[in-house]
């Protein structure tokens, strides 16, 4: 089975911004993308909207031809936005510092789990598959299996940060989590600091059908052009010689 690559272009958003000035094209690279092999668009509206705005996330439903997953917080604008505004094919929740760079962790599914409930049933009730962000940790999956959500994404961050020689020992550790997931009907998913070096051990991971992939794509493409960078990366998550 193929796997899913979803471009997040969200850096595409950062660059844009960094001049305010409308270039380069979001939705234009976003159509170009999938002319070049991504199978879905991923797009994070954070709260604070330091890249992908409101009309972007409406305009990525609106213009393109393939699914679009939205990350968000679990907050009740983020939820309006999904359920009223745009209906996107999916939602993956995600947790959301304001000073932070980056996606720092997975989600923490305790203290929130009945929103969680609530929320996974209103994203059900609007046609939205949801997927929750977390970390390998086991009362983490366990508690996204008893959630029942259509997918879980692995936070792949950790592992990504390895020393080389550390990564496969790692992603051991992620193919158990995996497997129990996945023999629960629960799809998976895996995201964050991956790269044509370090995907090798999680695409060797059969249950892992769909890689969410945005930094290292814009970074990779500066040098080799966007249409390189998306045929590589997809030849990689299907294990396919470069």
């Amino acid at each position: 089975m193929k796997r899913i690559l979803g471009f997040n272009v969200d850096h595409i958003a950062t660059l844009r911004n960094a001049r305010g000035e409308g270039f380069p094209n979001l939705i234009d690279l976003a159509q170009k993308s999938i002319t070049y092999g991504a199978d879905q668009i991923t797009a994070h509206l954070r709260e604070d909207r330091r890249h992908i705005k409101d009309e972007d996330i409406i305009n990525l439903k609106k213009y393109i031809n393939k699914p679009l997953n939205m990350e968000m917080a679990l907050t009740n604008e983020m939820i309006e936005i999904a359920t009223k505004k745009v209906i996107p094919h999916s939602v993956c929740l995600v947790p959301e510092k304001r000073e932070e760079i980056t996606t720092e962790g997975g989600l923490n599914l305790i203290p929130i789990y009945n929103e969680l409930e609530q929320a996974i049933e209103l994203f059900h009730k609007h046609n939205i598959k949801v997927s929750l962000f977390i970390d390998i940790a086991e009362e983490q999956i366990n508690a996204a299996i008893n959630l029942k959500p259509d997918s879980i994404e692995i936070n792949t961050g950790i592992y990504s940060n390895l020393p080389v020689d550390s990564q496969y020992e790692e992603s051991l550790k992620i193919k158990q989590q995996a497997q129990k997931v996945f023999k629960q009907n629960i799809a998976v998913h895996a995201g964050h600091g991956l790269n044509l070096a370090n995907l090798k051990h999680i695409s060797n991971i059969a249950e892992v059908r769909e890689f969410n992939i945005g930094h290292f794509i814009i970074g990779y493409a500066l040098e080799f052009g966007l249409k390189k960078a998306i045929e590589d990366i997809k030849k990689s998550i299907n294990n396919e010689n470069l």
